[in-house]
């Protein structure tokens, strides 16, 4: 076993041995990272809804209220398993980890005012269904959060940071461009 393998290594590595399952080693040794989100982006989801669903219709709390709670024990979730499972090439130590917290809450912050502004319009105001609204508005929270968790709270060090990406992602689009230009030409 390797040092750096975790459970979900393990796991794959176990699930492959038959033949019929050979398919999936590249294909999780290549979105691993997304495959992780995905999985414990669902377990925040339920966390979310669920909760949310019995502060609403159990125990009667505001819509709004309820949101803001059942935020709480979804984003520990969320932060605590994207830290150790997902994002793993991120720094280390104990003030790493309170500037990732505090990083991480605050862009799920921006996401919870998000979500409370949806809930808000689309229940109280236009009077969709409460919890039909707080699944839709789920789908864009996991979107935002993503990428809010990739760029800005769990980057890694080995690759620049911010500026890094941004320049990585202008490279991309001038290329991109260039591309184009001489498939025009070559017409």
């Amino acid at each position: 076993m390797r040092n750096h393998d975790d459970c979900f290594d393990r796991f794959v590595r176990w699930v492959t041995k038959y033949r019929y399952m050979r398919w999936f080693a590249p294909v999780y040794a290549r979105f691993k990272e997304m495959l992780l989100y995905s999985l414990f982006g669902l377990g925040t989801v339920i966390i979310s809804i669920g909760s949310y669903s019995v502060f609403t219709e159990y125990l009667g709390i505001h819509i709004l209220q309820a949101n803001a709670i059942s935020w709480i024990g979804a984003t520990l979730f969320a932060f605590f398993t994207n830290r150790k499972w997902v994002f793993t090439s991120h720094r280390k130590g104990a003030l790493a980890f309170f500037q990732q917290l505090g990083s991480f809450s605050f862009g799920r912050a921006l996401t919870l005012a998000l979500e409370e502004w949806m809930l808000y319009y689309f229940v109280s105001v236009l009077e969709f269904s409460n919890i039909g609204v707080k699944s839709v508005a789920q789908i864009v929270v996991i979107a935002t959060n993503y990428f809010i968790s990739k760029v800005l709270v769990f980057r890694g060090t080995g690759r620049g940071g911010r500026a890094a990406l941004l320049i990585r992602l202008h490279d991309r689009r001038i290329n991109r461009f260039l591309n184009q230009q001489e498939e025009v030409e070559l017409d």
